[in-house]
């Protein structure tokens, strides 16, 4: 994976090999940044990162200037890979080992940019609790936004809040707004 713009713009990071993750693709990654460059100013807003896995959108924020980041994920080696590559390039990245569920459940902090990149395989009842779980424990700011990354076999337009949704090769972003 590489950090594909910001202050290490260009720089490879190498995840160990038994993680267990999917990290998004350079290509959709590229793209999502694009319509976010449209939308915030990066050095502006908080970002949450859920099923963090490699860090790679969250390493992605930080390298454009932002040190409000919080990372989630529920995988010990995933949070000490985040916590390891924050430290070393001077990030400032909140990383929290916890249950996505248990932690939407329980926080109290509200973001401007929420992303959850959750297995390919979860169900529609899994992605809809997600986005239940942020619009009624109110977790977004007024103009904020949740972006899900999922299958192109997925559907998530007819849940609640759904804004657009955008596919890049086998990779879909759907957002969702108050």
């Amino acid at each position: 994976m590489r950090i594909i713009s910001g202050k290490y713009k260009g720089k490879r990071l190498i995840a160990p090999k038994k993680l267990p993750v999917r990290p998004t693709t350079d290509f959709a990654k590229e793209a999502l940044f694009n319509i976010l460059n449209n939308r915030i100013a990066f050095h502006e807003v908080s970002f949450l990162d859920l099923f963090a896995g490699t860090g790679n959108i969250s390493f992605e924020f930080a390298s454009r200037g932002n040190s409000n980041i919080t990372a989630v994920d529920a995988d010990h080696g995933c949070v000490q890979f985040i916590k390891k590559t924050s430290e070393e390039l001077d990030f400032a990245i909140h990383t929290i080992k916890s249950d996505v569920f248990s932690y939407l459940e329980k926080n109290k902090q509200n973001f401007d940019v929420i992303f959850a990149d959750p297995p390919y395989d979860f169900d529609t009842g899994q992605f809809e609790r997600i986005i239940n779980l942020v619009f009624e424990n109110k977790l977004l700011n007024a103009d904020g936004f949740l972006i899900i990354e999922h299958s192109k076999h997925t559907d998530l337009s007819n849940v609640a809040c759904h804004s657009e949704s955008r596919r890049y090769g086998g990779s879909v972003f759907s957002f969702f707004e108050n």
